[in-house]
Order: C-alpha cells, then structure tokens, then sequence
C-alpha cells in the first residue's frame, strides 16, 4: 500500500476509538497536482465525517498567461478525474462525504495566485455569481479560502471573503465555510482580519501547521496549535499533516502521539489531514 493511504487507514482507524461515530472529521486537498487521483481511490470511513476538498478555483483566466479576472473564478483542479458526476457518484455511494472547493491557492501557471480586487462590492458580485454556477455545477457543499498572496490589504480582504460566504450561506448555496492560514506575518493579519469581522460564518480553521519547519518536535506542535487555537478563539481550529513529508509533524515523527495528548488534555476535538494529490 503506498504511504499516503496507509496513512489515511491508520488516521480513520485512530479516530472512531477516541471519540463517539460521527463526531470527528477527516478533510483531504484533492485535485492540485493532477496525478489522475480519484475521489475513489481514497478509503473512506463511515464512522467519520469525511470532506473532500477541490483544489483550486482561482479567479484568474486559464490562459497560459494566467491573469486576475476580478472575482471571476475559474475551475483549475483535475476535472477530468475529480468531474461533477464524479462528485454525485462518490456522495451517492458514502453518505458521510461532503466535497468542498477551495479558493486561491500558492500559485496559478507560473507565478503566485494573487488576491487582488477591483473593489470590495465587484469582486464580491462577480465571486456569488461564478461561484454559485461552479457550485452547482458540481454539486458541492462548502467552500474553503486559501489566498496566500495578497495586493490588498487586510481589511478589503475581511470583506471581499466574508460578505462572500455571508450571501452563499443566506442564499443557500454551501452549508459550511472554512479558511487555511499558516504562520506567516502577511498571510495572518489578513487571516485575523477576517476572523475578527467574520468569525461567525467561518466553520473550521484548516491551519496549515504542515508549513511549519521540517522536524517539528511533538512539544512544539502542541505549542504551535495552542498559540493558534488562541489566535482564532472560538474557532473549530484542525491539526494536520502533509504526506510529502515537507515540513511539520509527520506522523511518523509523532502527529497521532500531539494529537493524543492534546485530546486527553481536552484541547483538540476535530482532526483534519492534508493529502498532497
């Protein structure tokens, strides 16, 4: 069995002994790196809820030179593996499994995917409107934002996204909204910007804790997701690891031994696991 499913098998057997059916849940990055994965090729375990999560939709044009479309977002995962019937096969055959999209990303062609508006009211008029074509379309429950890179400041970025999941949720187009920061200066202020104006609508908090160094230690991942359960107080805040082994707590350097401590110390009640596909 390669490594990336013996660690989502060893993940989904842990969880379900900790805690009662359907009370955890496992999130996965699908899509990005268009290896002909397949929601399919995934072991899905009933005992859990399980969200796939598309990777990405980029407001930016498909064009080989890729450019900022102002809101108007375009599909940039592997559709011809991950397509909208493939999305009702997979929901239809697991009732636990929920599929997301997430928006942004670290880069689209050859640079990095910007989040640069025109303004906070086009942006967020052309975002409901593609979005809820894209959504429907496939059929997806939820979004997830992973702008990494910015030419706004924090504050129009506050507003672009939380008047965004403010009008899917009303409108009834997702059912639940999360956000991925990691622990750089830029990206958090932008990321608490919106928690503090937007927290509300905000579902799970996806923190990347994979982007911390290569080598974190069990104590300073445990310290890592308690300075970060602070920073997003109240929030849903997932620990997590990447399979490539590019940095973070790996869990064969001891993700499950932090995770079991921090449950024990009743400071973790939600598991998330990235999946680099």
């Amino acid at each position: 069995m390669e490594l990336s499913k013996l660690l989502i098998t060893l993940l989904l057997i842990l969880l379900p002994s900790t805690q009662a059916a359907n009370s955890d849940l496992f999130r996965e990055y699908i899509g990005a790196e268009f290896n002909s994965i397949k929601f399919s090729d995934v072991p899905i375990n009933s005992n859990v809820e399980f969200h796939f999560i598309l990777a990405f939709a980029i407001d930016y044009t498909t064009s080989s030179s890729s450019s900022p479309t102002n809101g108007q977002f375009n599909v940039f995962w592997d559709a011809d593996n991950l397509s909208p019937s493939q999305v009702s096969s997979i929901k239809s055959q697991h009732s636990n499994v929920k599929v997301a999209l997430s928006l942004g990303g670290d880069s689209v062609g050859s640079g990095s995917a910007y989040f640069d508006p025109s303004s906070v009211d086009s942006w967020v008029s052309n975002a409901v409107s593609s979005l809820t074509h894209i959504i429907e379309q496939y059929g997806l429950d939820g979004i997830d934002i992973d702008y990494e890179h910015f030419k706004s400041d924090p504050e129009t970025f506050a507003q672009c996204i939380g008047k965004l999941i403010t009008t899917l949720k009303q409108n009834g187009v997702i059912s639940f909204a999360s956000i991925a920061p990691f622990d750089d200066d830029q990206v958090q202020s932008h990321y608490l910007a919106l928690w503090k104006s937007y927290g509300h609508v905000i579902d799970y908090v996806n923190f990347q804790f994979y982007a911390y160094d290569q080598g974190t230690t069990v104590s300073q991942f445990m310290n890592y997701f308690q300075t970060q359960s602070s920073n997003y107080n109240g929030g849903k805040v997932l620990a997590s690891f990447s399979t490539d082994g590019s940095g973070g707590l790996s869990p064969e350097t001891g993700f499950f031994t932090a995770c079991g401590k921090l449950r024990s110390q009743k400071q973790l009640h939600w598991y998330l696991c990235l999946v680099c596909r």
